[in-house]
């Protein structure tokens, strides 16, 4: 499978499966996540000022996948699931959204937000 991927992406893949496989801590997956989204929308803010719009689904979907596994990482009966269940369905929307009309503001506000986030649990 990853022969047929770019390089710098296969190396991205194995790096975060890596990390993966050696996770005894779910907060840690939990930070691997919130680095996917950031990551993901920094990416595609750059791609946006460059003619490959390729790259940039490539990397809103990168950030939307990390999103959709920080939901399905929430336990609904923790206090703060309703919050946080509001806040990954809205950067979801956000970044559903601007897949049609990108909007380079809004993901950058969604991304400042999971970068404060990331920062919390590390320094946790």
């Amino acid at each position: 499978m990853l022969a047929f991927t770019d390089p710098r992406e296969a190396y991205r893949r194995s790096e975060i499966e890596a990390r993966i496989q050696g996770i005894g801590d779910p907060g840690e997956l939990v930070r691997i996540c919130i680095e996917q989204v950031v990551g993901g929308l920094g990416l595609a803010l750059i791609t946006n000022k460059r003619p490959d719009p390729a790259a940039r689904s490539k990397a809103l979907s990168r950030a939307l996948s990390a999103l959709i596994a920080l939901e399905m990482g929430v336990d609904q009966s923790a206090p703060l699931a309703p919050a946080l269940m509001q806040l990954y369905g809205a950067a979801k929307r956000s970044i559903l959204d601007s897949v049609i009309s990108f909007d380079s503001e809004m993901l950058g506000r969604v991304r400042a937000d999971f970068v404060e986030i990331g920062r919390t649990l590390k320094n946790a």
